[in-house]
């Protein structure tokens, strides 16, 4: 499950950097229209593939709602940092992005 959070995170911080206020709080400038699509596309593939992942070390049964677990608490993880700690929310998104080949590989 662990690399199913990982995805996660970084697929819900991916659809955050989408939006301009966001992208613009983060990062200090505003997106491009092209950039703002491959993060979309990022966003919506990373949770493609935590679903994925969820399913592959549960089953259907199990997998789906641990996959809904680790989805409420990437989201929540990520709506708790950014008031706070926006910088420290990127930072745990690129740690989750470089861990997740490691949880991958711990899976199989």
């Amino acid at each position: 499950m662990l690399l199913a959070l990982l995805l996660c995170y970084v697929g819900f911080t991916a659809l955050c950097l989408s939006m301009p206020r966001h992208h613009d709080e983060l990062l200090g400038y505003k997106p491009s229209g092209q950039r703002v699509k491959r993060l979309k596309l990022a966003g919506w593939s990373l949770l493609g593939v935590s679903l994925w992942a969820a399913v592959a070390a549960g089953g259907w049964g199990l997998g789906l709602v641990d996959w809904f677990a680790v989805l409420m608490a990437s989201a929540l993880a990520l709506v708790l940092l950014l008031p706070y700690r926006p910088k420290l929310a990127l930072a745990l998104a690129a740690f989750s992005l470089l861990a997740a080949p490691v949880a991958a590989w711990a899976q199989c």
